[in-house]
């Protein structure tokens, strides 16, 4: 559904924050702007005093990705409902920047924003575009990333729903540190003889080898 692109706004927030490794981005009223990305007109009204709201909506976000992670569909839901009943949107039907081959505008819906500041704003389509895509695609489509200590929300959108990780970098290091893991393991399985890999190696003598 085309709304549900909207839901990128939600893990754009959540991710201004690495609560395991204490990492908070969420520090100026110039990050809070850039979250809105091509937004331009309600970037513009972001003040110093959104930060903490900003804040405020960003752990209620990540509330709703933690409980689908964690197979609470219901309780999930509930936290999104609440949000859109606390922040409610106007769609509206929007053509005027796209033309097709004949010059006619490219119907489409698109969320208005008629908030009275810039918290409002984001949180009101941060929680539609979530409910657009959980109602499309599931709540098991949220996630949190495994690579811990990232956990870094995502949206799953793949065909078999298998996505583990926020993104390539996460994916690769988990696999790098399974990959360690099994060979510290393969490395103290004791042999026959009781003795681990490990020491069965340093016990040959070179004219063994």
């Amino acid at each position: 559904m085309e709304l549900a692109h909207y839901s990128d706004f939600a893990v754009r927030l959540v991710n201004t924050e690495e609560p395991a490794r204490g990492k908070d981005t969420l520090t100026s009223v110039e990050v809070l702007r850039d979250l809105f990305g091509p937004a331009g007109q309600m970037a513009r009204r972001v003040t110093e005093a959104d930060l903490p709201r900003f804040r405020t909506v960003r752990a209620r976000l990540r509330a709703v990705f933690t409980m689908a992670d964690e197979g609470d569909h219901t309780g999930a839901v509930d936290l999104l409902n609440s949000l859109l009943l606390e922040f409610p949107v106007s769609p509206q039907i929007s053509g005027h920047e796209t033309l097709d081959e004949e010059g006619h505008p490219r119907w489409h819906m698109h969320l208005a924003d008629h908030s009275s500041n810039a918290t409002t704003g984001y949180a009101a389509i941060s929680a539609m575009g979530l409910a657009f895509h959980l109602t499309e695609f599931g709540p098991d489509r949220f996630g949190l990333c495994q690579a811990a200590p990232c956990r870094n929300a995502y949206l799953d959108t793949s065909t078999n729903r298998s996505r583990r990780y926020c993104s390539d970098r996460c994916a690769t290091r988990a696999n790098v540190a399974a990959y360690r893991a099994r060979k510290r393991l393969e490395a103290d399985r004791p042999d026959r003889t009781g003795r681990s890999a490990e020491n069965s190696q340093e016990s040959v003598t070179p004219a063994d080898r």
